[in-house]
């Protein structure tokens, strides 16, 4: 790899306007010289020569500014394309069937009855770009090791899957099963990448457009990050994303390019499938995609390989000496080309050569057959070789192949560069023949007109087979393929939990330092301490995560290469090449890619990582939530900090910061399992409990989920762990914290996280004034009692004749005499979830509606969710079952001031942590 100051300059390149010149005489000469070779030999000379003497520059490192786009044409030249080491007449044969494969699965999953779609024609037009791929690059697990890892484009699954079968690790039931993954099970394949659907066979899921690029920079930078820390070897390993040109729209395919570059991920190739449509019409059809993107990603300091066009191209663009052929690439728009693609060489000819007579000249002795098949880059395996050759090669950048094809090619008329290309899932009898013919395969039309269009395979013997079989072989086997290695960690004993289960004692602290606390006991366990991965978005301080910048130090692989301005502080920001701490910038996204990453590591690379992502709650599944429902999709594991939660608890921060939702949006995640805890003690035991389920057993036994929880950052006194206490309550969602002990007349109180001691209050209150006597029920997750409340009815309903169960909320509050009223910092549908099944008449107070800026007894007081509206709330339902007198309603109104929020008392001040 390149030193650190040649692929991490603080100064790009350019002319600096203060340095004067020493020597204007031999500058003038320069000027001079460049002046005559204009005026003699022409501007398009003049540019070649300039451009030599940038390429020559480079070579002598001498800092020049970078271009940020080259000419329309391929940037490896032919004389500097590597031998190829293929057997390119068998490679098409294998592709052909391929090809074949997957449009005929997709044909055939349309048939009637099934109707379960598909897409043919992404796959059509990057075929070639995975097969190079397959036969020559693609390193498999066979050595023990983690291998490539391959982000496949979602929409060309058909062709992997038919590739496969090929190979004969799926079968024709299998591809026939396409779509059906119930109705057929166990033969069903997916439609898209998902590992969790195929545990055995799909890595990374990709479908959701703009995280395929995203997860790949993480992933590569996961792997550098596991093998600085020596915790796996993952030198040989390459990342590979396939993606497409269309997709490079989303923010998040390129919003993270530039720490790809910083980093220098030469581990690191973007394959982007140009073929020039998104999915209902051109990508620019007034522009250059590839222009754009090469700008884009040079610009972000990322090494750019353009293949644009194939080898017949080469003879035409020998002959441009004036550069005419290379401008008038340069100056068509894609939505030209495009319609290029589905014209005949007649049309070319006129439309593209006939405007100049230098370049009707070229193609003069050219067929109009031979014209209509001057091709694109990405379809020719000698080009695309040369390609990824030259991106395993380079040192210091990430690099990026921008490969130019057609949508569909192959498929016929119909198909080909067609804007509804993208949505033609099924092909007639006269596109069958014509697709046949043109694969040269040996089918009969009898085969083609007498129902279903059948698979092909060439057979097990043929060279073909064998050829594909001793490829993958030698590429150290067979790709996609998801191996869990893992063996189980060693969990720490029951006394490194000891210190929160104690309690604050006199000290007030919030969940956040509760659960930071605990951290620290675990990240000094001799056999899991280095497996925690910290992650937060420029925000440790906030959480009260400093402490941890001297020990564990934050990640960078160039080090810290200045002094810091607090370098004599205790906890002064500390960087090192093999710090334990993430520390991704004011991106959660990137955060999120890199928990991603880490939490899948136990199967990637056969070693567990333990990663802690802490954040603000609202910027947690409101703003990444699609790549939660990812890090579902890719089994990974972990621990999420939703941190500063509550509509209430951050009021200082107002609306865009006061989260009352993400515990409702987490409900919705089934990898996710979810707890909103009040005190360290129950912290610990979810805690412990989640390292189990997680990591503490073998891979069948260890479970694909996540945990997600929320802390707050208002400061308790967190009480010492009860010597009855209920761990199968806390664990399960609910267990009895305080017994009311005075009062007659009696009540329950469910709250959850920061309300707990609302609760608490409320229920002095109500024994004190009202001759009420609450217990108080810690609700650690109103989620997982819902989940577990949802699984028990669909058993018995479909079970009547066994006997029917309970749901656990419901048996836990059997016998507990209500009325039940439930309160938290979230909205009222949270607690809502289990509603149906509290034995009694309910009542939720929540915190609907927008956040904003007040004291927090304020906020709380508006919401009607502080200790005296809990009150409030009880002595109603009291009242509705006649166990109190209405009146005492308007007073206790009345004595609180509950209609006047500037009356609440406003507790303590509500900073940032």
């Amino acid at each position: 790899m390149a030193s650190g100051s040649d692929r991490n300059p603080i100064i790009i390149g350019g002319l600096p306007s203060q340095v004067p010149d020493f020597d204007p005489e031999e500058t003038q000469e320069w000027l001079d010289s460049l002046d005559a070779a204009v005026d003699e030999r022409g501007r398009e000379r003049a540019r070649y020569l300039m451009l030599r003497l940038i390429e020559r520059a480079r070579e002598k490192r001498v800092a020049v500014p970078e271009m940020r786009s080259t000419d329309y044409v391929n940037t490896i030249a032919t004389k500097d394309e590597p031998f190829f080491p293929g057997n390119e007449e068998i490679e098409r044969k294998i592709l052909n069937a391929t090809r074949w494969n997957a449009a005929v699965m997709v044909s055939r999953a349309q048939r009637p009855g099934i109707g379960v779609g598909g897409h043919i024609a992404t796959f059509a037009s990057s075929a070639s770009l995975y097969d190079v791929g397959f036969n020559h690059f693609f390193r498999g697990k066979d050595d023990g090791k983690g291998g490539d890892q391959i982000f496949f484009q979602g929409h060309a699954s058909p062709g992997i899957y038919a590739r496969a079968f090929l190979l004969d690790r799926l079968s024709e039931q299998q591809l026939d099963a396409f779509r059906q993954e119930k109705s057929k099970e166990p033969y069903g394949l997916s439609s898209y990448p998902h590992p969790r659907l195929m545990p055995d066979f799909w890595e990374f899921p990709t479908v959701s457009m703009g995280l395929g690029p995203l997860g790949a920079i993480y992933q590569a930078r996961m792997n550098r990050y596991m093998e600085a820390r020596g915790i796996a070897d993952t030198s040989d390993s390459h990342v590979w994303a396939f993606l497409g040109d269309g997709e490079m729209d989303e923010p998040e395919s390129l919003g993270q390019l530039s720490i790809a570059a910083r980093e220098g991920l030469d581990n690191l190739t973007f394959v982007v499938n140009c073929n020039l449509q998104r999915l209902d019409g051109p990508v620019r059809g007034n522009g250059k995609i590839i222009q754009e993107l090469e700008s884009q990603f040079r610009g972000a300091g990322w090494n750019v390989i353009k293949l644009v066009w194939d080898r017949s191209w080469d003879p035409l663009l020998a002959q441009d000496r004036d550069g005419i052929l290379v401008n008038k690439l340069n100056t068509t728009p894609d939505g030209q080309f495009q319609t290029y693609a589905t014209e005949t060489g007649a049309y070319i000819r006129e439309h593209f050569f006939g405007g100049d007579q230098r370049l009707r000249a070229m193609v003069e002795n050219m067929t109009d057959e031979q014209i209509l098949h001057l091709g694109r880059g990405g379809h020719d395996h000698r080009k695309v070789f040369a390609a990824y050759t030259a991106a395993k090669a380079h040192k210091g950048q990430p690099t990026v192949i921008l490969a130019q094809t057609i949508k569909g090619w192959t498929l016929g008329p119909n198909f080909e560069g067609r804007n509804a290309t993208h949505q033609m899932k099924k092909l007639t009898v006269d596109d069958l023949k014509r697709f046949r013919d043109r694969l040269h395969l040996p089918i009969t039309d009898q085969q083609l007109e007498s129902g279903a269009p059948p698979y092909y395979h060439p057979g097990r013997d043929s060279e073909e087979i064998q050829y594909m079989h001793d490829h993958r072989k030698a590429c150290g086997g067979y790709v996609p393929t998801r191996i869990v290695r893992a063996k189980p960690l060693q969990l720490p004993e029951d006394k490194t939990y000891a210190a929160v289960k104690k309690g604050s004692g006199q000290q007030s602290i919030a969940t956040t330092m509760a659960f930071v606390r605990l951290l620290k006991d675990l990240m000094r366990d001799k056999e899991i301490g280095k497996r925690f991965v910290l992650i937060a978005p420029d925000e440790y301080r906030t959480f009260g995560m400093d402490s941890f910048f001297p020990s564990a130090k934050i990640y960078n692989p160039l080090g810290q290469q200045y002094e810091a301005v607090d370098r004599e502080l205790l906890l002064a920001y500390k960087e090192s090449p093999t710090g334990q701490m993430l520390h991704d910038g004011i991106s959660e996204a990137g955060c999120t890619a890199s928990l991603i990453a880490a939490g899948s590591a136990y199967a990637t690379h056969g070693e567990p990582l333990i990663p802690v992502y802490v954040f603000y709650s609202m910027f947690g599944f409101q703003r990444t939530g699609d790549q939660f429902w990812q890090m579902a999709d890719q089994l990974a594991r972990g621990f999420v900090l939703g941190a500063t939660a509550g509509r209430t608890t951050l009021t200082g921060e107002g609306l865009q910061h006061a989260d009352g939702h993400s515990q409702l949006l987490a409900s919705t995640n089934p990898g996710c399992v979810a707890y909103d805890p009040a005190f360290g003690f129950e912290i610990a035991h979810i805690v412990q409990d989640g390292l189990r389920r997680m990591y503490g057993g073998t891979p069948e036994e260890n479970e694909d989920i996540f945990y997600y929880l929320t802390v707050y950052n208002e400061p308790i006194q967190h009480p010492a762990e009860p010597a009855d206490v209920d761990v199968e309550g806390i664990l399960k969602g609910i267990h009895r914290f305080k017994q009311g002990e005075q009062g007659a007349i009696p009540a329950q109180i469910m709250a959850s996280g920061v309300a707990v001691p609302w609760a608490i209050e409320a229920q002095r209150i109500l024994a004190e004034e009202w001759n009420v006597r609450a217990d108080v029920w810690s609700a650690t997750s109103w989620n997982e009692l819902r989940r577990e409340a949802v699984d028990v009815e669909r058993h018995n309903l479909l079970h009547p004749e066994e006997e029917q169960r309970v749901p656990y909320v419901t048996r836990k509050l059997s016998g507990s005499e209500g009325p039940f009223v439930a309160v938290s910092d979230w909205m009222r549908s949270v607690p809502d979830q289990i509603s149906r099944w509290v034995p009694g008449t309910y009542q939720s107070l929540g915190a609907d509606g927008f956040g904003f800026a007040d004291t927090r007894g304020a906020a709380r007081r508006f919401f009607h969710i502080d200790a005296q509206s809990i009150v409030l709330a009880v002595l109603t339902e009291l009242a509705r079952e006649g166990k109190v007198d209405r009146g005492a309603l308007k007073q206790a109104v009345d004595r609180y001031q509950l209609l006047d929020v500037s009356a609440a008392d406003p507790g303590a001040a509500g900073g940032d942590a």
